[in-house]
C-alpha cells in the first residue's frame, strides 16, 4: 500500500501548485500530468514523482511540496550512531526516519522512501558519500532531496569543499543532536 504522500488527489496537487482543482483536472485529462483514475470512479490520482516532473517542466515553484513531516534517511555503517540519531530525531524533531548501513541499502531505501534529507557518512564500506551524492543527483525522482555529509575526519577546508561538490551541508563527528536538527532545517528551509 502506498504511503500518504506518494499518491496525491487533484485537490492536494492544486494546493501544492497554488491553482484551482479544475486546472489540475485539465492537466491530467490533456495528458500533461500523468496519473490514473480510480476504477469505477472519475477520481484521479497523481503519483508524487509525476507531479515533481510536471512542476519542473513547467517551472512551478517546488516550495508547496515541503509540507508534513520531513522524511530523513540516515546512512552510516556505525550502528550506535544510527540508533541514537533515529531515536532522537523521531522523538525531538518528529521526523519520519529510515536507516541504511551501506550505500547499496541507501539506494534501495531512497527508491521506496523518497527522503527529503539524507544524512550520509562519507566513509561507508561499499560506496563513499560522494558516490551516494552522485546517485541521488542523477535520479530525476530525487531532485528535491538534500544530502548532508557526516564525517569525523574532516578539516574545515575539506568541509567547505563538500559544499562546493554539491552537498547541502555537513556535520563533523562527534556532533550534538541539536546540530543535526539545525542542519536538516537549514537544508530544507523549514521554519519552526
Amino acid at each position: 500500500m502506498a504511503r500518504q504522500k506518494d499518491i496525491l488527489t487533484t485537490g492536494e496537487v492544486a494546493k501544492i501548485c497554488n491553482v484551482a482543482p479544475r486546472t489540475v483536472s485539465k492537466w491530467f485529462d490533456s495528458g500533461q500530468l500523468r496519473g490514473y483514475r480510480i476504477p469505477g470512479s472519475k477520481d484521479r490520482r497523481i503519483p508524487l514523482n509525476s507531479l515533481i516532473r510536471f512542476m519542473k517542466a513547467h517551472n512551478i515553484p517546488m516550495d508547496g511540496l515541503q509540507s508534513g513531516r520531513n522524511r530523513v534517511l540516515i546512512v552510516d555503517d556505525e550502528s550506535e550512531i544510527v540508533e541514537v540519531l533515529q531515536k532522537v530525531l523521531t522523538e525531538q524533531a518528529n521526523y519520519e526516519i529510515k536507516t541504511a548501513h551501506s550505500g547499496f541499502a541507501a539506494g534501495l531505501e531512497c527508491e521506496k522512501f523518497r527522503p527529503h534529507v539524507i544524512l550520509v557518512d562519507m566513509h561507508l564500506g561499499d560506496l563513499d558519500g560522494h558516490e551516494v551524492l552522485r546517485l541521488v543527483r542523477d535520479n530525476p525522482d530525487l531532485q528535491l532531496t538534500k544530502v548532508i555529509a557526516m564525517s569525523g575526519k574532516l578539516t574545515d577546508g575539506q568541509a567547505q569543499q563538500l559544499l562546493h561538490a554539491g552537498f547541502d551541508g555537513y556535520l563533523k563527528k562527534p556532533f550534538h543532536v541539536r546540530q543535526v536538527i539545525e542542519a536538516i532545517e537549514e537544508a530544507t528551509a523549514v521554519v519552526y
